[in-house]
């Protein structure tokens, strides 16, 4: 076993297996760019290597600064992680030319499947089933636009090096195949160094779902069951949970005995993935082989209880896998939600800044009597005796930390297991009230979300889900009557907390503290509430005009940002924060503001006049912070809906801003090549 490890990765990735390398008593060496100085993988590890300045092209995807670092600490073997390097066969060689080792498959094999166009043709002669399309070399944009004709639309642009959703679009017409091949080989271009693009057939509404596979150097291969991966937003994953609600048996023996067919066809030894799409009837289609640890491995950790990371490990130390197919349990459920740093309510756009408030909830078996607590299972280790359910958090920040707009806005995967379905949605549910992230626009809320949604908890889901349930964009969780309900009488017990403890402060003149009253109107979601509250050492009674009566108890006291409070015998926990009248609450999604006030002050509040925003509605934006690629339109010119109008690039994905309405520009403040702050104004219209 090696002595000494190099991770050539940063953030939560290299934080994953710089745990695992330290429980098998691996030294480890963490590579930083100057962006991530003070990073957590940096800290965590036993040794640090500076590698160059913050843009990936200059340090985390620079071979020779890597293979510097490696000769400089003596690492007898290199971890990539995912993305970067990860997949690179140049990197593999180089390493294996100075007898470094890769903990990851053979150069061969990554060269093999990395290129997307000789991996669909190997995949077919394997007798794995592929998707109908176009393999040759695309040169331009009507040759993109004549090949999209020839499959078919509609139609997949994608990048022959790509993954992560970065060079991919849909086309389904002339205009977009020509739109979206540039824009797919500019991507292709900056993430990967490498600009060939392919066309296929996009089917409608698929799954996507992912074999896991685990091969050694003795001709051992296995698979570890599969991954739903369906719950996509421009084709980036969102929401991944193991097994699949949609596959019986004999699909998952099907599609687990073609992805060991392919890995065994080309030599493969490592932890790999095998992604299909499957149509409604199950049939299933080759999509891509992963030569790597995928993001979303920890589910298939807590539905097997294998750690992958430690079997990469030994696998490249030339160890037999331990176990055989049979061997491998498929033990209950698991879900993870991405964090990304991406803010939903202005249209999932990327966020940058610094976690002013970064505590997510504590990892282990939760519903303990004395609380959670770490467990085997988290750590990949199976342990089918307890049934209680698990959280895992696999993060590379810390609060403090600054998020940049140099790498992937991913900041924690939250991961939840249970023994099924129901109860493992449930159980992130309640991990995601409890989790607290302020200083920049994230997705949680829009996870929460979606583990609420009916058709999201009854398993019907596609790879369209977001689209067609969100087309207008997220606005927050709907919560149902009753929930709104409980929330009114928790925040009016919490008001009546914060009121009492303002009559305690010192100073005050004698005989004139102020008496707090028990009439109160809470006003949450548009709807009034006057309710009566009767306070008591232990909890709060608080009574509707209609009668109901809710018992509110907890800990909660002002400047406590999270409250768990059992509402009506409930569990009821909510991100809290004070502000005039009432307090801003988040749960499930939502995000309230419950203003608490005497009956007067509700009266008064009615004939309030509404202050109306600003009318921004002729000017263009920048919706985050970002680097100009392109103008589209020049002064004086005519535009109609839709049409594009600029091109903001921000965490290596391009976004095209198009326009919402006709008219005609009056102005262009930007040009390619300046960087924009949130809502520095584009253009502007006449």
């Amino acid at each position: 076993m090696f002595d000494r490890l190099l991770i050539a990765n940063r953030g939560e990735i290299a934080c994953r297996v710089i745990r695992t390398a330290r429980r098998m008593g691996i030294g480890t060496v963490a590579v930083f760019s100057d962006a991530d100085r003070g990073a957590l993988h940096v800290s965590l590890a036993d040794a640090a290597v500076p590698i160059g300045p913050a843009p990936a092209a200059q340090s985390y995807l620079r071979i020779d600064r890597i293979m510097d670092a490696v000769r400089a600490t003596g690492a007898q073997a290199v971890h990539p992680g995912y993305g970067f390097l990860s997949e690179n066969a140049g990197f593999a060689r180089a390493l294996e030319s100075e007898g470094i080792t890769f903990v990851g498959p053979p150069s061969a094999a990554i060269a093999a499947m990395g290129d997307k166009i000789t991996a669909k043709a190997i995949a077919a002669k394997a007798g794995v089933s592929t998707v109908p399309g176009y393999t040759g070399l695309i040169e331009d944009e009507d040759h993109a636009v004549r090949i999209a004709r020839e499959v078919g639309y509609p139609v997949m642009l994608k990048a022959s090096a790509g993954g992560g959703g970065k060079g991919m679009r849909v086309a389904r017409t002339d205009a977009e195949a020509r739109e979206g091949f540039g824009a797919s080989r500019r991507e292709a271009q900056a993430s990967f160094g490498d600009d060939r693009i392919f066309v296929e057939r996009f089917v409608e509404r698929p799954r996507h779902i992912e074999i896991q596979v685990l091969a050694d150097g003795h001709g051992n291969c296995v698979h570890l069951h599969e991954r739903e991966c369906s719950i996509q937003r421009r084709n980036q994953k969102v929401i991944e949970e193991a097994p699949s609600p949609f596959l019986d048996a004999a699909t998952r023996a099907a599609m687990g005995a073609q992805a060991c067919a392919l890995a065994r066809a080309v030599g493969y030894a490592s932890a790999g993935t095998v992604e299909f799409i499957v149509d409604a009837d199950r049939t299933f289609y080759f999509l891509e082989m992963n030569t790597r640890l995928q993001v979303e491995h920890p589910v298939t950790e807590l539905i097997t209880g294998i750690d992958l990371v430690e079997q990469m490990i030994r696998v490249a130390a030339g160890e037999r896998l331990p176990f055989a197919q049979d061997d491998i349990p498929l033990d209950g459920w698991a879900m993870e939600g991405r964090l990304y740093a991406e803010d939903p309510w202005r249209g999932f756009l990327p966020s940058t800044g610094r976690l002013t408030r970064y505590r997510p909830p504590r990892e282990g078996r939760v519903g303990r009597p004395d609380g959670p607590t770490p467990n085997p299972r988290f750590l990949g280790d199976h342990d089918a005796e307890q049934r209680l359910p698990v959280v895992r958090n696999d993060t590379g920040v810390t609060e403090g930390g600054e998020i940049s707009t140099f790498y992937d806005p991913m900041i924690a995967k939250l991961c939840t297991w249970a023994p099924t379905r129901e109860g493992a949605i449930d159980a992130m549910r309640d991990a995601l009230d409890a989790f607290e992230v302020e200083g920049i626009g994230h997705n949680l809320p829009f996870v929460a979300a979606v583990m609420g949604h009916p058709r999201f908890r009854s398993g019907d889901i596609s790879t369209a889900f977001i689209a067609e349930e969100y087309p207008d964009g997220f606005r927050g969780a709907p919560l149902d009557g009753a929930t709104l309900r409980r929330v009114a009488a928790a925040a009016a017990a919490m008001h009546r907390v914060a009121e009492i403890r303002r009559t305690r402060l010192s100073g005050t003149m004698d005989n004139h503290r102020r008496r707090v009253g028990d009439d109160w109107v809470v006003s949450v979601d548009g709807t009034d509430h006057p309710v009566t509250v009767a306070a008591g050492p232990d909890g709060s009674d608080v009574a509707f005009a209609d009668g109901a009566v809710l018992r509110v108890t907890g800990g909660w006291t002002p400047g406590m940002t999270l409250a768990r409070l059992a509402v009506d015998d409930g569990p009821l926990t909510m991100k809290v924060d004070k502000i005039p009248m009432g307090f801003r609450l988040r749960l499930r999604g939502a995000d309230l503001r419950v203003l608490v006030r005497s009956p007067r002050a509700a009266a008064l509040a009615a004939r309030m006049p509404v202050r109306e925003p600003p009318d921004t509605s002729r000017l263009l934006l920048c919706p985050m912070p970002g680097l100009v690629v392109r103008i589209d339109v020049a002064e004086g010119d005519a535009v109609h809906e839709g049409q594009p109008l600029a091109t903001v690039e921000a965490m290596k994905m391009e976004n095209t801003l198009r326009a919402a309405r006709s008219g005609r520009i009056a102005r262009i403040n930007a040009a390619p090549g300046d960087t924009l702050r949130v809502d520095d104004v584009i253009l502007e219209f006449e």
